[in-house]
């Protein structure tokens, strides 16, 4: 591969070390070459490197573009990687004549990047941001910078993330921190002191006022704290006369500019991080490889390499009340300064490598110049319709198992979703989104798509509405008179009860429909009773089952607050508003307090349709005799799952809350309110379910204690596994219809 990088030569910091280690890295298995438009340091260090350095001097714009069109002559580049705002003004001139994708990494906020210089920001910022959307593709360094370009309006297909690395290889030398803070910044340290360090720019972005208002407060119960700010920064004389105002002048050193800046890390007890703003500091990576503890603010991506509690600490953005707390435990606990470190080490060092980020890099490319050399005309999309963007994490679940299913047969592929919220789905899926009812924008997506898939959920009913199914047909027949191929995808069928949404569906799925796969067996005859024979049908599972929980410490800290103890014993409860419900309530509330009594296990009602599913849950709650819980705020699905996944046991009006639990090997008791409830109960072969409308204490207890006994524990396990691999049926019929080839996982049947 041939990757033209391309940078203004005055990087420092993160950004600079980013650079040179990808550069470096990439150039062992690539053709490089690196353009500057600034000789100095940076450009001499990577020709050193032996990387092919070429420099154009500071020329206008537009000489400078020329003068990089005839590189990418002479270079023949497969693709064009740029960094910081010049290189993308460069990139985004040369990219109307030169038929090369271009990409580029946001290293930065780029509306941040000269937050206290409103000259800079409004000049270099300004022709910045311009310029971003002039380029091809964007590669934001971590998570978060992903969702704040989709936020600003960026295509979410058009979007890879990287994250920053580094060699992890631990010096093996002697060291004497005393002496070298001694000699390099004339400071004395006493035995017992913790030294607390901060390398950044003193900016506002990096906003080190709050560390030093931290520094001030822990002081008063943890006095062996000192302090050493390395940087240099128009914010330098502000934040010396903060620590005189606060009494802290005594404790805190200013270093200055730091280079190298492993030995200062070396020195340091903890590393701190106060930023505004970030994507993925190579200043928290440089104190982990020197082994400090870690307290960072929650920012960028700290959240995906810091598990707070665990291995650091991350406090909310300017908080420095939380930040002193977490400096004083830290600081008076030398055991636990230890283990973070070790543990966060062991972390960075397996995920966050130079050699990692390298890899990660190679697979951007190689997806960009896919998705960028696909034929234009090529119909290459899917489009995904369902009743998403409501707030059902059932339905929410459902989309994202398709995405992710869709995605691992053939990355290549560019997803449109249906949603009644376009703006949330796009953010939350990283998929192009459409309004549902936006007509005109969906026939325009039919024109373009190789692919529509209805589903999952049980789209064609009529016992909520008639306009629903009659809507959901039409987009059948349409998509299939515009080229698609077309697959309900995972569903449900029925209740259909009129006669003329009966023969009407009938028709449409008849002759519209060319596969389809149900995730029951009454959904396939209720097919057959409607005379439905055309399409190939199978019965497969609900796509949520492939669904994994979140990380264990992800739901434990999900748990805490909501003020549940993780470690505690846990029946859970799916309720919902449904007919029948009111005189269900009583018999709810005193199956709870038995299984309370009985097994110890306290109610938690889990919402799978927020907030509309904490009404019943306070109705019951307020019946109880026992303690209980409730999650009040709305989870990720991954979470969801994973609390589900914690219960005893869950008895569970919502279909989704049996579901999830069951594919975690949950045992469950349904109430059924619907007969898509028995069905998925009959399916997998439980005999625990009972009917919403006449269910009855005695019964609910039973089979309570029928689930607690042992007697479903391999009946549970063994329909986990069940669901799991029936479900791969659903990508098989996809891949079918798009051509592709789809081979057998582990642990899948023929």
């Amino acid at each position: 591969m041939r990757v033209m990088h391309v940078m203004g030569g005055g990087d420092v910091g993160g950004a600079k070390t980013h650079i040179m280690n990808m550069v470096t890295g990439l150039a062992e298995r690539n053709a490089v070459m690196l353009l500057s438009f600034r000789a100095g340091p940076f450009a001499d260090e990577a020709r050193e490197r032996g990387i092919d350095v070429r420099v154009i001097e500071r020329l206008s714009p537009l000489r400078a573009a020329r003068a990089m069109r005839d590189l990418v002559d002479e270079f023949q580049p497969d693709i064009i990687h740029c960094h910081g705002g010049r290189a993308n003004l460069m990139g985004a001139i040369v990219r109307r004549s030169r038929k090369v994708p271009i990409v580029t990494t946001v290293h930065s906020d780029y509306k941040l990047d000269y937050l206290g210089n409103p000259f800079k920001q409004h000049t270099f910022g300004a022709a910045n941001a311009v310029a971003l959307r002039f380029l091809d593709f964007y590669q934001p360094v971590a998570d978060r910078m992903a969702r704040t370009l989709i936020e600003r309006g960026f295509d979410p297909e058009r979007i890879v993330k990287i994250y920053n690395g580094m060699d992890f290889a631990r010096p093996t030398d002697e060291f004497d921190r005393a002496a070298y803070l001694r000699e390099n910044y004339g400071a004395e340290i006493g035995e017992g002191d913790v030294l607390c360090g901060i390398a950044a720019r003193l900016t506002a972005v990096k906003d080190i006022a709050t560390t030093v208002r931290a520094f001030a407060e822990a002081l008063k119960e943890a006095p062996q704290l000192r302090l050493f700010i390395a940087g240099e920064g128009e914010d330098e004389d502000m934040l010396k006369k903060l620590c005189a105002q606060l009494g802290v002048a005594a404790r805190v050193t200013f270093c200055g500019w730091v280079s190298p800046v492993e030995p200062f890390f070396r020195a340091m007890d903890i590393n701190l991080l106060s930023s505004v703003s970030e994507t993925f500091p190579y200043s928290i990576l440089e104190g982990i490889c020197a082994g400090c503890a870690t307290i960072c603010s929650d920012v960028g991506g700290m959240p995906e390499l810091i598990d707070t509690g665990e291995n650091g600490y991350i406090f909310p953005v300017g908080d420095d009340k939380q930040l002193a707390r977490y400096m004083v435990r830290l600081a008076n606990d030398a055991a636990l300064r230890h283990t973070f470190a070790e543990a966060l080490y062991e972390k960075a060092s397996r995920n966050f490598s130079k050699d990692k980020m390298c890899e990660r890099q190679e697979a951007n490319y190689r997806h960009l110049l896919a998705r960028f050399h696909r034929p234009k005309d090529e119909r290459e999309s899917i489009v995904i319709c369902g009743a998403y963007g409501r707030g059902n994490a059932g339905d929410d679940a459902i989309l994202e198992a398709i995405v992710q299913e869709m995605r691992a047969l053939d990355p290549g592929r560019t997803i449109c979703v249906m949603s009644r919220r376009p703006k949330e789905t796009r953010l939350v899926y990283r998929t192009n989104a459409m309004y549902t009812f936006n007509v005109f924008a969906v026939l325009r997506r039919f024109r373009k798509a190789a692919l529509y898939i209805n589903g999952g959920g049980t789209l064609m009913q009529d016992v909520t509405s008639t306009r629903s199914i009659w809507y959901y047909c039409y987009t059948l027949r349409a998509a299939k008179k515009l080229g698609c191929k077309v697959m309900m995808y995972g569903c449900g069928i029925g209740p259909i009860n009129r006669a003329g949404n009966r023969k009407m569906a009938a028709k449409t799925i008849d002759t519209s429909v060319d596969r389809i796969t149900l995730r029951d067996e009454n959904s396939k005859q209720e097919l057959e009773r409607m005379g439905v024979t055309r399409p190939d049908i199978r019965v497969s599972a609900d796509p949520t089952i492939i669904l994994d929980p979140a990380p264990h410490e992800v739901v434990n800290l999900a748990l805490e607050q909501s003020g549940i103890d993780p470690e505690g014993n846990y029946i859970g409860f799916g309720l919902r508003n449904w007919k029948g419900l009111d005189a269900a309530l009583p018999v709810i509330a005193a199956a709870a307090d038995y299984a309370y009594e009985t097994y110890g296990l306290t109610p938690v009602f889990v919402p799978i349709e927020f907030p509309s599913d904490l009404t019943p849950a306070e109705r019951v709650g307020a019946l109880l005799h026992c303690p209980w819980h409730a999650v009040r705020t709305r989870q990720p699905i991954e979470v969801t799952i994973g609390i589900l996944a914690r219960m005893k046991t869950v008895v569970g009006i919502r279909l989704h809350s049996l579901m999830f639990s069951a594919g975690q090997g949950v045992p469950v008791v349904g109430m059924s309110y619907d007969i898509k409830v028995d069905s998925f109960l009959k399916y997998i072969g439980s005999s625990t379910c009972l009917q919403l409308g006449s269910v009855q204490t005695d019964a609910l207890c039973r089979m309570i204690d029928k689930c607690q006994s042992g007697a479903l524990d391999e009946e549970v396990r063994r329909n986990a596994r069940l669901l799991r691999e029936r479900e791969h049926e659903n990508v098989r019929g996809a891949a079918a219809l798009l051509g592709l080839n789809y081979e057998k996982k582990d642990g899948e049947t023929a």
